[in-house]
């Protein structure tokens, strides 16, 4: 080999990584779009107790369907003041969670279980923000929402 194919080859590699590095999803982590809805309660429903006032229940939608691996909720003001929060709200895939588009705060997801055994979501109180995240893979979403006092109609 000589010294002019040995440089070609390294051009050659570097020219690669670059690509690599800045025109591929190789080394990136994919985003996960959130939107994070307040919605009244479906008639027939209860809305999750905070204490004893009643909240809005909170439902996330997603930009596609994702097979999620872990949801975590924490309360935002306990995220500034903690390195490790008390997550209000915490399941993780125990094999093969269903492809999911959208949620609800603290119900059920096939294929996922708390990461606590038994443990159950926290209520969420009114007027304090929380903090969603969400991964699926190598995927992760990250979304600020808080909800408000369930306003009752007069009867």
């Amino acid at each position: 080999m000589t010294k002019q194919s040995i440089v070609l080859i390294a051009v050659a590699l570097i020219l690669g990584a670059v690509y690599v590095a800045f025109f591929t999803d190789w080394f990136r982590h994919q985003q996960i779009q959130i939107l994070p809805q307040i919605r009244p309660p479906q008639r027939g429903t209860k809305a999750a107790p905070a204490g004893d006032t009643e909240v809005y229940p909170v439902t996330f939608a997603f930009d596609k369907k994702y097979q999620f691996t872990e949801i975590r909720v924490v309360s935002a003001d306990d995220e500034k003041t903690n390195k490790y929060p008390h997550a209000v709200w915490h399941m993780i895939s125990d094999s093969n969670s269903i492809p999911t588009k959208a949620l609800v705060y603290g119900a059920p997801i096939r294929g996922m279980k708390p990461k606590v055994p038994r443990a159950q979501p926290d209520a969420l109180e009114p007027n304090i923000p929380y903090v969603l995240y969400v991964q699926a893979g190598n995927a992760l979403g990250k979304a600020k929402f808080q909800t408000h006092e369930l306003v009752k109609p007069s009867q």
